[in-house]
């Protein structure tokens, strides 16, 4: 079997709940495989989506690219300019054909990055999943962008 980023809407993947949306700034741009599209919260936190396979897959990385912060969002002659970061995030994740019945699969405080883009990796050995739900719980600041989910990882068997 042959590594694939799961995370692509090429791949089949949605992101089925976003807990903020804006139509310049929709959720479904986590997962177009451009890192210079995002999806923008709205402040106040935690803020949360929820990526579903339509698929049973076995995660083995997990890359995250975001920046968080009232800045975000500015232009600037160099393109966007950013301001704050992810301060912490959890990742559940669900076996199940609905997005029901989640698991805390990992936590972790970030570190704190100006001035670029903040990309977290995740290694995983039990990464079975249908459906990931990513939970924002704090950040540096009241806005957060998430450019970019990449999943590397198999397809191995589909929801019947």
């Amino acid at each position: 079997m042959r590594m694939v980023d799961l995370c692509l809407a090429s791949e089949g993947t949605e992101v089925i709940l976003a807990t903020s949306s804006d139509e310049k700034y929709p959720p479904e741009n986590i997962i177009d495989g451009n890192s210079a599209t995002f999806w923008a919260t709205t402040g106040m936190f935690p803020q949360e989506f929820i990526i579903c396979f339509h698929k049973h897959v076995k995660i083995e990385k997990l890359s995250l690219q975001c920046y968080f912060g009232h800045t975000a969002f500015q232009r600037s002659p160099q393109g966007f300019k950013y301001g704050k970061l992810v301060r912490s995030i959890r990742i559940d994740k669900s076996n199940a054909k609905e997005p029901v019945d989640f698991e805390r699969w990992v936590e972790r405080d970030l570190v704190h990055t100006e001035g670029q883009l903040q990309m977290e990796e995740f290694m995983f050995r039990d990464g079975y999943a249908t459906h990931l739900r990513i939970v924002i719980k704090s950040a540096f600041d009241h806005f957060v962008s998430v450019h970019r989910v990449s999943i590397e990882g198999l397809d191995v068997s589909s929801l019947t």
